[in-house]
Formats: structure tokens, sequence, C-alpha cells
């Protein structure tokens, strides 16, 4: 495991889970939040993203958390492992809304500078519609990684177990 991508529904725990994983394997995690953003939720442009993760996969390791469905089979054709969050979709709600009042009008520290917290009614509906579109959506992307290590996480006690088990 040297090269391992972390998906998951928002609030899925996908950035506390690749910090937890790096500090037991000692690989750096990347958090493409992070890298996406720039201040005031403002985009990368497509070509100088797509450079920027062609770039970040071409390192010997890595963690990557994050969805980003645009540069996704290119992360997961570079990766060895692909760990899937797959919560219950009222666990990662409830994730959201208890970090969006912690970090109200604050940047997370998985978060790109200048992007403070905020209330987005959008994100919270694509989190609830998550299962039945990007879920099912990475679940057909796995099928189609039998050369990788698949982990499929579907709960925090088992997302917590997996980690013990490293290091």
């Amino acid at each position: 495991m040297k090269r391992v991508v972390v998906i998951g529904s928002g609030g899925s725990g996908k950035s506390t889970f690749a910090k937890q994983l790096s500090k037991r394997t000692g690989i750096d995690a990347i958090h493409l939040d992070r890298e996406y953003w720039r201040p005031n939720w403002e985009k990368t442009p497509a070509d100088e993203w797509e450079a920027k993760v062609a770039e970040m996969t071409r390192k010997e390791s890595w963690i990557m958390d994050g969805n980003f469905g645009g540069t996704r089979k290119m992360r997961m054709q570079a990766c060895d492992t692909v760990i899937f969050l797959d919560l219950p979709r009222y666990i990662c709600i409830y994730r959201i809304l208890k970090r969006t009042v912690l970090y109200y009008g604050k940047t997370r520290p998985d978060m790109a500078e200048g992007c403070n917290e905020r209330f987005d009614l959008e994100f919270l509906l694509w989190v609830w519609n998550y299962p039945m579109r990007g879920g099912r959506r990475i679940i057909a992307e796995l099928e189609s990684c039998s050369e990788k290590n698949v982990i499929v996480l579907r709960s925090r006690n088992a997302a917590s177990k997996f980690l013990e088990s490293i290091g």
C-alpha cells in the first residue's frame, strides 16, 4: 500500500481517515479539497487541475482523499489501493452539519485557505442523493479494478478497525 485513493460521500470522513492512515503508514496525505479550491471557493480551471493531479500521482507514494470525478479515473489508474468509505447518508449529513457549526466562518484544517465553512443546501442535497448517484457510479468503477486492492468500509467501526490493523 503505497498509493492510496480514499473516496466516498461528503461527510464520510475521507480527510480524517486519510490523516489517520498517513500517521500509521508514514505516507503523506494529500487533501484534494485543499489543492483544488482557491480562496472564496473559486475553482481551479479544469486543464490546470488535471495537470496538477497528474503531477501529484507521479510521486512515489501518497494518500489522496477526495472525489473530484473528473480526475478520479487518473488517480485510480495510478493507485495500488482504493478505499471507499460507504457510510450511511444520515451519518454523512450529521457530520456535515456538525462541521458547519464547529467551523462556521472559519477554514477547516483540510480545506484551502480562504474557503470558510458555510451552510450549503446544494451540497447537503448532493450528499443525500449520493448513494443513488455517485455511490452507484463508484461501485461500478470498483468492479473494474480487479488488479487493485479495493477496500469498502461501511461503518465508523469498520474504518476504525481497519486503521487499527495498520502499523
